[in-house]
């Protein structure tokens, strides 16, 4: 793969965070094409299908990868992506999502396994399993889709649950979808649990609601933050494990 098929498109709300995280970059300093940079959009699927579109109508690139502005990418990064990325098609030629966490968890199996190599919030995670792996879950961090397959990020998402649901989008298509060795930061500043913006514990909650209506036939599933065995299971883990900062 030429790394000039390959674009890069962000959903920005913190001009701060933008500048520190992922446009502080080296890689972009590397003669590859900044991200495309979507201020405004009410939900992921507002940012990323526009782009997707035009690439796909305008035959200008392969893959389109989706990266939060709070994700720092290392000089070389996307020799390393395509490296993993070539080798991921060479055992699933009809891979078409890819990224760098996620998780495998069989429809009956009773753990999921998680597999991934980032830095999150500082700390590295690196999962014994070994790269490139077949998911059937992705972090949102960074999510690559191929421009030509027809996927797209549900707006009745919004902000949540994008990621595990273009891999079961997928899966059921009949494309694979795997997460690649391909080491970034992602500098997210949103807790895993404890106190938490109540907008953002109500947002999770009502998009989780839509998730797990959308895909009851495929229950149980885990995603990188939560395991779903049955239709309210992410509220209540919300309810058990956060507390609304109404302040916030």
């Amino acid at each position: 793969m030429s790394l000039h098929k390959t674009r890069f498109v962000v959903a920005a709300s913190q001009q701060d965070v933008l500048q520190r995280c992922l446009l502080a970059s080296p890689l972009w300093q590397e003669g590859i094409a900044q991200p495309e940079v979507i201020w405004g959009a009410d939900s992921a699927a507002a940012a990323f299908n526009p782009v997707i579109e035009r690439l796909h109508a305008t035959q200008s690139a392969q893959w389109l990868i989706w990266v939060h502005q709070d994700v720092w990418l290392p000089s070389g990064w996307l020799q390393q992506w395509s490296t993993q990325l070539r080798l991921a098609q060479s055992r699933w030629p009809t891979l078409a999502v890819a990224g760098v966490y996620g998780v495998q968890h069989e429809q009956h199996a009773t753990t999921a396994l998680r597999v991934g190599h980032v830095v999150d919030r500082g700390t590295l995670l690196r999962e014994p399993a070994p790269l490139p792996h077949a998911v059937n879950s992705l972090d949102e961090m960074l999510v690559a889709v191929r421009v030509d397959s027809g996927l797209r990020w549900d707006p009745a998402l919004g902000f949540d649950f994008y990621g595990t649901d273009v891999c079961l989008q997928a899966l059921e298509q009949g494309y694979a979808c795997a997460a690649l060795d391909a080491c970034c930061e992602h500098h997210t500043s949103t807790p895993s649990s404890g106190l938490m913006p109540r907008r953002l514990i109500d947002r999770i909650a009502r998009n989780s609601a839509v998730f797990e209506r959308k895909w009851a036939h495929r229950l149980p599933l885990s995603t990188s933050c939560f395991h779903i065995q049955q239709a309210g299971d992410v509220a209540r883990f919300l309810a058990a494990h956060t507390v609304a900062d109404d302040a916030s």
